[in-house]
């Protein structure tokens, strides 16, 4: 299995803890995390490159689809894969998601022995290559 960088980006520190145990159980798994969308956009702005991009939907300030059109601004991100995390998972908001550019969402709370099966299942299943 090969390495898998991904950046985490929620603005309550309870669950990018929670998050960060349960992704560091994965070996392959190197892990960044940002607090909010402004300091994922700064991080990826100064050349952070993550192979996905797990972000909370609702954070104060700038939210995650407002993050999500930001960095989808900057070089070599463009096709990067984002997974939005969220509670809120009905149907109509799932296919908001994906026309955002969601490759999937991961509902709120989640299942934190699962979750980094959650995520290479779903970019496993967003790759057409």
């Amino acid at each position: 299995m090969s390495d898998l960088h991904l950046l985490h980006v929620d603005d309550e520190d309870d669950i990018r803890e929670v998050a960060a145990y349960a992704l560091e159980i994965d070996p392959a798994i190197r892990l960044a995390s940002a607090s909010s969308g402004a300091e994922a956009l700064a991080k990826l702005g100064s050349g952070l490159r993550p192979d996905v991009i797990l972000l909370d939907v609702m954070m104060p300030g700038m939210d995650g689809p407002s993050t999500l059109d930001r960095l989808r601004q900057i070089d070599g991100l463009q096709t990067t894969p984002v997974i939005f995390m969220t509670a809120r998972v009905q149907a109509e908001e799932r296919d908001r998601y994906a026309t955002l550019g969601a490759i999937g969402v991961i509902n709120k709370p989640f299942d934190p022995m699962a979750l980094a099966a959650d995520v290479r299942a779903l970019l496993a299943a967003g790759r057409h290559d």
